[in-house]
């Protein structure tokens, strides 16, 4: 830390009680300076020879034949004022980052100007904060703390610009003149500690282009947005710098923010500090990672910042949606709601990442540009991929909510449900967590939601759940039933499926019945795989078992499914299907578990596995 001595003479003031300080001299005090409820008594002459105010102020007093003044309103109080009248008296006094600007202020208030006489004291505070502090980056962090105490005359003397400009300005610099040394303020690396074997491993070390973020953290959020603003202006950082910053300062500044809540309840207390790092988030997409933009979204709900604030999260977030994670998403509703979970914003932002791939595609039309590669904003297949899977973990968390209703889980799911997943597993167990949380839904409900998945996309154990359980129609058991035995007639080398002439029936019935009625949603619902499907199925099918067919797992579990496809239980529910006639057959919402007790006592039971979810 810097620091600056002024006079030579030793110090001579004492303390008397709480209330009293005088100088020690042989000669009598002339003047009594009040400074709040201390008193100090002191000679006239050092005192007037340097201060203008104190000159103005004897002047009255004598004409009211006193000796006591009253500055009881002077900056910094009586610590301020007995460093100024030491200066006066010529004893020795240290300036340094945490009394400067209080003694500055203090010598202002007491005109100690040039004027007064040459080398007054507020020339050689305004050297000192020149030469040695504002070429300091911790001295004048810590000079600019200060100047919050200081309000209004701290900012009219300009300390308060000088010392953004110079802490922006070190912050902007080139990293080879960074001295790692005195800026680097994180978690001790093994060489500060003495384990690394490189006595100069400290010195060699590179500094990272955000050395400069947690040091500023200390700043209250009026000084930092001057800070940051200032860096901005600069523009010699990039935005991912810039963030960093931001990210580093909610983190310190907002307890509990890590953890996607703020704590401590004081939504008001926090709301400056929220409102300022949005505004001060750059532009430029993917500047802060997509975790942050959710957790600032949570903590502008808290602090109820509005719709404005919650409405632009939003849209950032929804242009870097496939960096997001599930927990991220699930945003708690707000007050006086049912949900659990803000569902529409999550909308909003699927909405927001799918429109970005439609206005690329509309640019490029504009532009005529019919053989252009595809352009930065048109979203590639991987990245809507990832969002798809995204969504599909958010919908089996959000289908625990009792009150989450229907219409908004199948809204969110249909928004993906163009982006061709690999695997529908994770959608099935969303699918089966709501139907497992809300048993009360209707047939024509039940249906609609299991539209959703494809069947042929369940892997072969999500398969071996799906027929055991007895919340899904009969048609989706059915269905899995078909294309798992497709799938185990893939792998085992077969030209067709091996499938039961009863189950065999039933989809061809249903085929028929969807063609013969194109506008039937029934008939939609129950159709099957073309010749077409089933052979890209097995081409997909033989890529997969080339993949995982050296570790068995396929094998055992496509023998036991060989095994629920030849049992009893199958057979009887088939035939007691065509007793009741067609009526009954189309009646999708019929679960295995409906079966007569004396069936299920003596054959597998689907009631007996647990759920995947």
């Amino acid at each position: 830390m810097k620091f600056m001595k002024l006079g030579s003479k030793p110090d001579s003031f004492q303390t008397e009680g709480n209330s009293v300080r005088y100088v020690a001299t042989e000669l009598a005090t002339d003047i009594i300076v009040n400074v709040g409820d201390i008193k100090f008594y002191l000679h006239k002459f050092p005192l007037l020879s340097k201060s203008a105010h104190l000159q103005n102020l004897v002047t009255i007093a004598n004409g009211e034949n006193s000796d006591e003044v009253d500055i009881s309103d002077i900056p910094g109080g009586p610590s301020a004022y007995e460093i100024c009248a030491k200066f006066c008296y010529g004893m020795t006094v240290t300036l340094n980052a945490y009394n400067v600007v209080a003694a500055r202020c203090a010598a202002e208030y007491l005109g100690m100007h040039e004027t007064i006489e040459k080398g007054n004291l507020i020339y050689k505070i305004d050297v000192f904060l020149s030469s040695s502090i504002f070429r300091s980056w911790k001295d004048s962090i810590i000079v600019l703390q200060t100047t919050r105490s200081f309000l209004p005359l701290s900012e009219e003397l300009k300390v308060i610009s000088h010392c953004i400009h110079a802490v922006a300005t070190k912050a902007c610099v080139d990293v080879s003149k960074v001295n790692w040394s005195y800026s680097y303020n994180r978690k001790k690396l093994p060489e500060e500690n003495g384990n690394d074997p490189n006595l100069n491993g400290l010195r060699n070390r590179l500094v990272p282009t955000d050395w400069w973020v947690e040091d500023l953290c200390e700043l209250e959020i009026g000084l930092y947005k001057r800070v940051l603003v200032t860096i901005q202006t600069k523009g010699t950082l990039s935005d991912e710098v810039i963030g960093e910053g931001l990210k580093a300062y909610a983190y310190r500044r907002l307890p509990g923010f890590s953890k996607g809540m703020i704590q401590c309840g004081d939504a008001a207390k926090y709301r400056s500090t929220v409102d300022t790092i949005v505004w001060l988030l750059p532009t430029e997409r993917g500047s802060v990672p997509c975790s942050f933009l959710l957790k600032l979204l949570k903590a502008a709900i808290y602090v109820d910042l509005g719709d404005a604030i919650k409405g632009q999260l939003i849209r950032r977030i929804g242009q870097q949606l496939e960096e997001a994670s599930v927990n991220d998403l699930l945003i708690h509703a707000g007050e006086g709601e049912n949900m659990m979970y803000d569902v529409d914003a999550v909308k909003k932002m699927v909405e927001e990442f799918l429109m970005r791939d439609q206005i690329a595609k509309l640019e490029s039309e504009e532009d005529h540009e019919v053989q252009e590669i595809r352009k930065p904003g048109i979203l590639s297949d991987a990245s809507k991929l990832m969002v798809a899977k995204l969504i599909d973990g958010y919908l089996a968390e959000i289908a625990k909510d009792p009150n989450l209703p229907l219409l908004k889980f199948v809204e969110l799911a249909e928004m993906v449900s163009g982006v061709s997943r690999p695997a529908h597993d994770a959608l099935y167990r969303a699918v089966d967590m709501y139907l497992k949380e809300h048993p009360g839904i209707s047939k024509s409900e039940r249906k609609r939601i299991c539209k959703l998945m494809d069947c042929k996309k369940l892997s072969a154990e999500a398969c071996m759940h799906a027929v055991q359980n007895d919340r899904l129609p009969l048609r989706v058991v059915v269905q899995v039933l078909f294309f798992e035995q497709v799938r185990v007639a893939a792998s085992s080398g077969s030209s067709t499926p091996d499938l039961p002439k009863s189950i065999r029936d039933l989809n061809n019935g249903s085929q028929r019945s969807s063609r013969s009625a194109n506008t039937n949603t029934e008939g939609d619902w129950d159709v099957v795989a073309s010749a077409e499907e089933l052979k890209a199925l097995k081409e997909e099918v033989a890529s997969l078992r080339l993949a995982n067919g050296r570790n068995g797992v396929d094998k055992a579990v496509n023998n036991k499914m060989r095994g629920m496809l030849k049992s009893k239980i199958f057979t009887k529910l088939w035939s007691s299907k065509g007793e009741k006639g067609e009526n009954s057959g189309s009646d999708s919402s019929e679960s295995l578990g409906s079966a007569n007790m004396e069936e299920a006592k003596s054959t597998p039971s689907r009631n007996r596995m647990h759920s995947v979810s």
